[in-house]
């Protein structure tokens, strides 16, 4: 044998390294999450945050919209990768997602993840990541509060940054068209949308966020699309000089997660107008109706868009990492 046959069974060995790995990696990369994905490693992963999400939220059901916000808030951003959960590190010139505005002193319920978290460890070392506790504690807090569940698909692994200068979250005055291409840029659809919308029929909201149309509509009016006994009712609950405040979003059945939202939409009784846009066209209203009349149908499509979400960029198999304790890499 020459040196050049030599040489070119050198480069087609290397070459074909090169394509199991490429192949190893395309692999990788469109690993799905699966049911039961701890079934082995872990068992009772699932039943510990059921165990703990379920005691916090009966003791306190506020905190059910503020788990599900943390779901919502951290599937938005880079995909469903704990990314919120993580604390800025002091002294660190890039601030956490959590420090965002949108986030800034209004999210809710880190502790009850991190108490589910620090369960499984002791249980399940370095096993289950916090994306997916985040992911099955939102489906739990959902059975709390609104009595229905859903299996979650699971898999996820654990992101590394945290970027305050990512967060691009739908806002409270949003209208339908801003809707829809927040939600589109990650493959949401129209009914994941208006479906999901409904988990503001539970929770709170901070008054300032209210004064835009209780207060200063075209300078400083009250948005005539506000039913007026719920406007007056808005009025006394955030008086204009004590936004500071805050209101439940849902005021007929403030901690249950269900179709009562629909109903106020359709009288003109929510307070963000993001909400009230979703009769801005012929499509969503034909939902929002829908769903005010079949509960039935709503919870089914709620469910479905919730596992949509939690499939939104996840990082699977050996993408990220699994930590140790929610709040911090590793």
């Amino acid at each position: 044998m020459n040196m050049s046959s030599v040489v070119i069974i050198r480069v087609l060995k290397l070459s074909l390294v090169c394509m199991i790995l490429l192949a190893l990696d395309t692999v990788e990369a469109q690993q799905k999450l699966t049911m039961g994905f701890y079934k082995t490693t872990c068992p009772t992963a699932e039943q510990i945050v059921r165990d703990t999400v379920t005691k916090a939220v009966t003791a306190n059901p506020g905190m059910a919209a503020g788990i599900i916000r943390l779901y919502f808030h951290d599937c938005f951003v880079r995909g469903c990768d704990a990314s919120l959960l993580l604390k800025t590190i002091p002294g660190n010139e890039v601030e956490s997602e959590q420090d965002a505005g949108a986030n800034a002193g209004t999210l809710r319920g880190f502790e009850i993840i991190d108490q589910a978290k620090a369960r499984i460890e002791a249980a399940c070392p370095k096993t289950v990541s916090c994306a997916d506790i985040l992911a099955f504690a939102a489906r739990d807090s959902t059975n709390v509060v609104g009595g229905f569940s859903y299996a979650v698909p699971s898999g996820r692994r654990d992101g590394r940054v945290s970027n305050i200068s990512e967060v691009d979250l739908p806002g409270p005055s949003f209208n339908l068209n801003a809707l829809k291409r927040a939600f589109a840029t990650r493959g949401m659809s129209v009914g994941d949308l208006v479906a999901l919308s409904a988990a503001h029929s539970i929770g709170r909201a901070d008054c300032r966020f209210a004064a835009s149309r209780l207060y200063l509509f075209n300078g400083n009016g009250t948005d005539p699309s506000l039913d007026p006994k719920y406007a007056a009712l808005m009025k006394k609950k955030c008086p204009k000089d004590k936004l500071s405040g805050v209101t439940e979003l849902d005021i007929v059945t403030p901690n249950r997660l269900d179709n009562q939202y629909y109903r106020n939409v359709n009288q003109h009784q929510v307070l963000f107008s993001s909400d009230q846009s979703l009769l801005d066209s012929t499509m969503t209203a034909r939902m929002v109706s829908n769903y005010a009349n079949n509960p039935i149908a709503w919870r089914k499509d709620f469910a479905a868009a919730m596992v949509r979400l939690g499939s939104v960029k996840v990082l699977t198999g050996t993408k990220g990492e699994i930590r140790k304790k929610c709040g911090a890499i590793n």
